[in-house]
């Protein structure tokens, strides 16, 4: 990739010879302004060849081509250079204007790199916004789109949460609030229900068992019936005999 040359854009970059500062007067700043090291100057313009040739300046009206003029001064600070196509002694093109600070040297910007450089930081702003409003964007489909800021969490937490003071209601209040009611049940008056409620006693009995005898007594208890009645029963005697009565 070639290198990109500094002359290509001269807006960005400044220029200075600490030697000539405090020298530095309306009659020798296009000499200073001249310097070989100064990255503003041509060295093909015609003041370079009125310097060579050792003439005055007076001589550059008589000529064609680029030149450089001092336009304004403002001893001891200000200075403006400007750079401009002579095309006849009555008609001149200005090309670029040049302002000395103090002894620095820049190049004033022409009308339509200030529109584009202001234009730009604008756009460049504008897109910042965007992108750091996109960032506090949040969508959920249940409950669509909101905005999340962690300022506002940071400022909800810190914020002591001060209680609500709640104030007594008003004489006439608690009146329209009686007659709202009584109206209501002038218009919806309750209705009462009879109900039967049906009670059951319910009696609860204990039921004493007795002790159950040992087994070995049941035993003998069976035993003792069965021998019983393998003994021959006695005759029953007949009943007694009637006997009539005597008159």
């Amino acid at each position: 990739m070639a290198a990109v040359d500094f002359r290509d854009n001269l807006l960005g970059i400044s220029w200075v010879d600490s030697g000539w500062v405090p020298i530095l007067n309306p009659g020798n700043v296009l000499d200073y302004f001249s310097e070989r090291s100064n990255p503003f100057y041509d060295r093909t313009c015609n003041n370079e060849v009125v310097k060579m040739q050792r003439l005055t300046l007076e001589h550059l009206n008589q000529m064609v081509g680029v030149e450089y003029i001092l336009l304004h001064a403002q001893e001891p600070i200000l200075y403006i250079i400007r750079k401009q196509q002579r095309q006849s002694p009555s008609q001149v093109i200005p090309l670029a204007d040049y302002y000395i600070i103090a002894g620095v040297v820049y190049q004033a910007p022409d009308l339509g790199t200030v529109i584009s450089s202001r234009a730009l930081s604008a756009v460049h702003g504008i897109q910042s916004a965007f992108d750091e409003s996109m960032s506090y964007c949040r969508y959920h489909p249940s409950k669509g789109y909101w905005w999340h800021f962690k300022d506002q969490e940071e400022r909800e937490k810190t914020k002591p949460k001060s209680k609500k003071k709640e104030e007594p209601s008003s004489l006439f209040q608690r009146h329209r609030v009686d007659t709202l009611l009584m109206d209501l049940r002038s218009k919806f008056p309750p209705t009462f229900y009879q109900v039967c409620v049906i009670m059951t006693l319910n009696y609860s009995f204990e039921v004493k068992k007795e002790p159950e005898p040992p087994t070995e007594t049941v035993k003998q208890e069976e035993r003792e019936p069965a021998t019983k009645s393998s003994a021959p029963a006695p005759p029953s005697k007949p009943p007694p005999e009637k006997r009539a009565r005597l008159q």
